[in-house]
């Protein structure tokens, strides 16, 4: 997950990035830029520092350490073997803040920047294509790190940090989180295409109360909604087959080991019958989620505005 660009302090966008490191680091940087120079005027010069400032720095420095870093001659300096030692260490460091600074601020930045965005697998093969595709006619530079998986475990990534947003249903209802509903997906009881049902277009749930039913694991918020919807018909759900996927859960009913309630698919499979469901009304939000009190990048915080105008037309 990218951090928020400060437009205060030391970390200036406009800032220097191979500066970062006297930034972020000062001693580190005084101590490599006078072991280079073997000087510390000439140090002092070249970083723009009082001499007497980098002088006390380094003292403190080898103060904390416990050991003398630079033999001193008159007004030169040259590292002892500790210092040699440190110097390595303290010149993979440095480089790796530099690098560090150079990642975070890119992923800041406006026009290039990057979006941790999570989504169901159910709307992957079309949906988020479409969603990233209309976002980027106007963001062309933005960069994206998708994630697939089911809403719990979306929402744990989202906490962690590794998510900046997420497309999960149901719409969570927690305080450390913000939600907003965007759009509604229809659910269909879908049964093989030699099913005793097949032929009809509509159906009530009820009907169904005596067959077998492939499902999403437990955990699953598709799972949730079905074991509700049966709940609201008056049974539970007999239950053959659970997997991870909707598709996978599609084959399974075409292959006749039961019957399921699942979105539309993408595209049209083979070997099943899809009827509207009556009553009860079967049908799963879709909405966004951040963290709350999280601060947004440019380039996410644009893209959270673009799904919030997309509300109500985000399924195709």
């Amino acid at each position: 997950m990218v951090h928020q660009q400060r437009s205060q302090g030391r970390l200036s966008p406009s800032g220097d990035t191979k500066d970062m490191a006297s930034l972020l680091a000062p001693r580190l940087a005084y101590f490599t830029a006078v072991a280079r120079t073997e000087h510390v005027t000439r140090a002092a010069q070249e970083l723009n520092v009082p001499q007497s400032t980098l002088s006390r720095a380094l003292a403190r420095l080898e103060a904390d350490l416990g050991v003398d870093l630079f033999a001193r001659h008159g007004r030169t300096v040259s590292l002892t073997p500790a210092g040699r030692t440190f110097l390595a260490s303290a010149e993979r460091a440095l480089g790796d803040i530099r690098r560090a600074a150079d990642e975070v601020r890119a992923d800041a930045d406006p026009a290039t920047g990057k979006v941790a965005f999570g989504f169901l697998h159910t709307m992957g093969a079309e949906t988020v294509p479409g969603l990233i595709h209309a976002f980027r006619a106007d963001h062309p530079g933005v960069r994206f790190s998708l994630v697939q998986n089911y809403g719990e475990a979306m929402l744990e990534r989202l906490r962690a940090g590794d998510l900046d947003l997420c497309l999960t249903s149901p719409v969570p209802d927690a305080p450390d989180l913000v939600a907003r509903r965007l759009d509604e997906q229809k659910l269909r009881l879908v049964v093989p295409l030699d099913h005793r049902l097949a032929a009809r277009r509509r159906i009530r749930l009820a009907e169904a109360a005596d067959e077998a039913f492939v499902t999403l694991e437990p955990g699953y918020g598709l799972r949730r909604i079905t074991d509700d919807l049966c709940r609201e018909a008056g049974f539970k759900p007999r239950i053959a087959f659970e997997g991870e996927e909707a598709e996978t859960l599609r084959g399974l009913v075409a292959a006749g080991l039961g019957v399921a309630l699942l979105p539309p698919p993408a595209f049209p499979r083979p070997g099943v019958a899809e009827l509207t469901v009556t009553a009860p009304r079967a049908a799963r939000e879709i909405g966004v989620a951040w963290l709350n009190g999280h601060p947004d990048t440019p380039p996410v915080a644009a893209f959270k505005k673009f799904l919030l105008s997309r509300r109500g037309t985000l399924l195709p």
